[in-house]
């Protein structure tokens, strides 16, 4: 029973994908949609897409481990950073009928800024993509395994010791998102992302049922965990007496100083302080600089209607990101009533009741929903690497062709994304095996929060000053702001510790005692601040400006931006021009 729900969703989403993106003729049919997406479609599209499945299987673990809401608080500052987004950032976008983000900084600064930033993201986004095949890819070798082979089996990153298992299921999800990514377009992404929000949602709201049937009530999970009771089960201001007590003790501190306090926040995950100022920033990285978010936003047919989407799809994120922590809340309690198949690790604890105590039938609608979460963020990304390689790249090298050949190349590099993200959760999945101690996701994922704080700084000098900034200054400012988040997120720690067991070094490297513990949650402001400081010290060549008055005037007298202007964007000035 489970089986079928599940292959008859694979086909189902195939068919509806490679039905609504048919007819495309255009770049901006197969890139944007035509511009003509109705809002509330981009708002599920939003959602479907910034959640993975290492997301739904992941933010339970939050719930699990610190027993309270306190995860949900970031969403604040998600909905500030959207809602800046949206006011300040859309509308350039749509004056200059950008078919990439990138496109807005070749206009403002050049064609330099626009390449250097169009390459972190390809890097960035094929990368973290790649690397997030591999836990849709380990629940589907455990269902087969369960359903094909009988008996129950144990959900754990362990669980499977051989690289082809992995390796076919891999391929398998992989030929289905890129089928319908590839013929569909963004079109084909946006109405199945539709359907797969649907299911996400549904399938957390099974789980959540089906646990507290298991539970035995609300009143049996608030005497498991009476932390739910009190004000820290909701919300951590960061100045907790515990918490101050244990960073005195770890520190061998007497008393807290200003400087103290200051490096506890920046040390603390979630407090009120990472959601109001870093989750804000970190949110308008994301949703403002990133393709991959930010190019369903562009199918809308206005900046308005494209601020309503995301700004109503921040507010459906409250929901949405309570029920998967309260799912690991839970979890928690049913594991303490029946620890049966209570796994060890705690991002297994959600894929380990869904596979081993949810009945059949409900079992296989939440595995549904897992993939659905992956093929949505999988195709998002698929779509938005193959417009920004045709628009960034491509056309500058290969001119003065139709529009269908653009469209032609655009799928065939879809396929091509999608071949390397083959590769590199293959490779993944293939270290994983051989050492299952080595911790390679937190290198490779942490990329985009490495990157995204960078290019969120040459976004702001772009939108809120007028004459500051230049090619070389903003080369030199992203430079500047990449080392600086790398050596602050410990990344060269990261990298150093991954890669000396290979070159038979024992010893582990650690961060100089000198530069402070900061979390996940403040890079994205580091990275910024460090860009903007140095890309303001430089001024915009007045020639620039000018070029990107006549290209706004062009852009608005026509339906879209014509091939011609499209062509001038990517190419390079010739020398001394600049």
């Amino acid at each position: 029973m489970d089986g079928v729900i599940i292959l008859f969703y694979f086909v189902a989403i195939t068919a509806i994908g490679l039905y609504m993106g048919r007819r495309q003729k255009s770049l901006n049919d197969f890139a944007l949609g035509g511009r003509r997406v109705p809002w509330w479609a981009v708002m599920a599209s939003i959602i479907a897409a910034e959640t993975s499945a290492a997301t739904f299987l992941g933010a339970p673990g939050e719930g699990y481990t610190n027993k309270s809401f306190a995860y949900v608080q970031l969403v604040l500052g998600l909905i500030i950073g959207r809602f800046i987004v949206g006011h300040v950032f859309l509308k350039p976008y749509f004056t200059y009928k950008v078919y990439t983000v990138y496109d807005y900084l070749g206009v403002r600064f050049g064609p330099w800024t626009k390449s250097y930033v169009s390459a972190l993201f390809l890097f960035m986004r094929t990368l973290a993509s790649g690397t997030r095949l591999f836990i849709p890819a380990l629940v589907m070798v455990l269902a087969y395994r369960m359903f094909v082979a009988g008996g129950q089996v144990q959900f754990s990153q362990q669980a499977v010791t051989t690289v082809g298992p992995y390796l076919i299921a891999i391929i398998a999800l992989t030929i289905v998102t890129c089928l319908y990514t590839a013929l569909g377009g963004i079109k084909a992404v946006i109405w199945t992302d539709v359907i797969q929000a649907c299911l996400m949602f549904g399938g957390a709201l099974i789980a959540i049922a089906t646990l507290l049937n298991h539970i035995g009530g609300l009143h049996e999970v608030i005497r498991a965990v009476p932390q739910l009771t009190t004000h820290e089960g909701y919300f951590l201001h960061g100045f907790e007496s515990s918490v101050v007590t244990q960073w005195q003790e770890r520190h061998h501190l007497v008393a807290m100083g200003l400087w103290d306090y200051i490096k506890l926040i920046l040390a603390s995950d979630y407090t009120l302080f990472s959601a109001l100022i870093g989750a804000t920033l970190g949110n308008m990285a994301a949703f403002g600089t990133d393709q991959d978010m930010v190019q369903r936003m562009l199918t809308a047919e206005t900046h308005q209607k494209a601020r309503r989407s995301l700004i109503t799809a921040a507010f459906m994120d409250l929901p949405i990101a309570s029920a998967f922590v309260f799912i690991g809340i839970l979890l928690f309690a049913y594991y303490q009533k029946d620890p049966t198949y209570q796994p060890a690790a705690t991002p297994d604890v959600f894929g380990s009741y869904i596979l081993n105590v949810m009945p059949v039938g409900v079992r296989g609608l939440v595995l549904a929903g897992i993939f659905a979460t992956a093929m949505g963020s999988f195709s998002a990304a698929l779509n938005a690497l193959a417009t920004g390689a045709t628009n960034d790249w491509y056309i500058r090298w290969v001119r003065g062709k139709s529009e269908t050949h653009y469209v032609l190349a655009a799928r065939w590099f879809t396929v091509f994304f999608a071949m390397l993200m083959i590769v590199i959760a293959g490779g993944f999945a293939y270290a994983k095996v051989t050492n299952p101690d080595l911790r390679i996701i937190p290198v490779v994922l942490g990329i985009a929060g490495f990157i995204l704080g960078p290019m969120l700084g040459v976004f702001l000098i772009g939108m809120f000053t007028e004459r500051r900034g230049s090619d070389l200054g903003n080369m030199i400012a992203i430079s500047a702001g990449l080392l600086v988040t790398v050596v602050v997120g410990k990344l060269n720690i990261l990298i150093l510790n991954a890669v000396a067991p290979l070159f038979g070094i024992s010893w582990t490297f650690e961060q100089p005692a000198a530069i402070p513990e900061v979390s996940f949650t403040w890079w994205a402001m580091i990275g910024a601040l460090v860009v903007f400081s140095v890309g303001i010290l430089f001024r915009t060549p007045d020639q620039v400006l000018e070029s990107a008055a006549r290209d706004a005037e062009a852009a608005q007298t026509a339906e879209d931006a014509p091939l011609a202007l499209r062509e001038s964007r990517a190419q390079p000035p010739r020398p001394g021009s600049r």
